[in-house]
């Protein structure tokens, strides 16, 4: 069994390095809800990521004013982290450039509930494909598993099945799954999903959502086989939770 590689999240929002729930983003009559607010800048989080020698970590921009954030945590740790949120064809050329790994995106290359081949072409031709990450955030319906966008408000027509992933994987160095219904919610993960995925996908995929205790996260390293990599928020002590950062940095590489 390979070793399950953590990677770690940076959330802006407002500037700030928080964890929220991500479903409840987006919503004009909701208030956002926040699990945690830092005190540290998102420099703080890069530096510290760096120093412990985890890669692909994902810098998210949830929503406008957080750029000035997000450029100081790229260029505290250069070509070890990976940046979502806003990313557009026209953009992404600058982000690799200021120190990002790689590019994510969901919105932008999913829009009117389809997947807009046009611009993922493009993102391709702007960075190139090892510098693309894919974010396939779903959510489950009629007992399938769907791609949801506009901060997880809307359902695409995009299903997450083996022949889907198959085909998007063409595009893309890495996917980046969340599991909308239980990411920000310390609930426990999907475990059907995590199956699934160690089943469907074929290059280095990270699954994001409810994964809260060492236990869940040696039920993931068992459910998906080692084949997939973790990252872990709102559970995590740095972050407010009660899972100590320093054991799962540990836990993941052990052999």
């Amino acid at each position: 069994m390979k070793e399950v590689e953590f990677r770690p999240c940076i959330d802006l929002h407002d500037g700030k390095v928080k964890q929220i729930v991500g479903s409840t983003l987006g919503h004009q009559d909701k208030s956002v809800v926040e699990n945690f607010i830092s005190e540290n800048d998102s420099a703080y989080f890069a530096t510290m990521f760096k120093e412990d020698g985890l890669t692909g970590g994902h810098v998210i921009m949830l929503g406008s004013g957080n750029e000035e954030a997000a450029l100081l945590a790229l260029q505290s740790y250069s070509s070890g982290l990976q940046i979502g949120g806003g990313i557009t064809s026209e953009n992404a050329k600058k982000y690799i450039e200021a120190g990002a790994s790689h590019i994510i995106v969901t919105s932008y290359i999913f829009h009117d509930g389809k997947l807009d081949l046009a611009r993922l072409e493009k993102l391709v031709e702007a960075v190139g494909k090892e510098h693309i990450v894919i974010d396939l955030s779903c959510r489950k319906r009629d007992g399938k598993w769907f791609v949801v966008t506009d901060k997880w408000t809307k359902f695409s027509d995009f299903e997450v099945n083996e022949a889907s992933i198959s085909y998007i994987e063409q595009f893309c160095d890495e996917l980046l799954i969340h599991a909308v219904d239980v990411e920000g919610k310390r609930s426990g993960m999907q475990e059907e999903l995590v199956k699934d995925l160690a089943l469907w996908t074929s290059i280095p995929t990270t699954y994001a959502g409810g994964v809260r205790s060492l236990e869940d996260l040696q039920k993931f390293k068992d459910l998906s086989n080692g084949k997939l990599h973790v990252t872990i928020g709102s559970a995590l002590d740095i972050f407010g939770g009660d899972l100590s950062y320093h054991d799962v940095v540990s836990f993941c590489k052990m052999e």
